[in-house]
């Protein structure tokens, strides 16, 4: 069953939406109610940047039900040219080719399949650029 989070987590899935706080400008990805930095409550949307490099990443080779077709796949760690690391897939190539330090670029694909019903989620994966 898809879960309330997968709706609440709709801006930054679909659209690379952080929060850059308005007393230090510190960017949090996912938004955040308050700032690691400084801990001020107010925040301004501000979408990142879908270009970045690997900072590392890893090899899944058993995964869940879900994803044990899918497998072996890279997942990795993208510092985006913005600053900001996120945690992605790593798509269309095969895991012996990943190197750190390798350009990607994040796109939008299709996630899982969740439920009974069938429904899709969609969020965002890495591509070499």
């Amino acid at each position: 069953m898809i879960t309330a989070r997968y709706h609440r987590e709709i801006p930054q899935r679909y659209r690379l939406e952080a929060a850059k706080c308005s007393s230090c400008g510190h960017v949090s990805f996912p938004p955040r109610l308050v700032c690691p930095q400084c801990k001020a409550r107010k925040f301004e949307a501000v979408n990142l940047s879908d270009e970045g490099t690997i900072v590392t990443f890893t090899v899944v080779r058993v995964a869940s039900d879900k994803f044990s077709k899918e497998t072996p796949f890279g997942v990795g760690i993208v510092e985006l040219n913005d600053g900001v690391r996120v945690t992605a897939q790593i798509a269309d190539v095969h895991p012996d080719e990943l190197k750190v330090g390798q350009k990607v670029k994040l796109v939008f694909r299709r996630v899982q399949e969740d439920g009974k019903a069938g429904i899709l989620c969609y969020g965002y994966k890495a591509v070499l650029a």
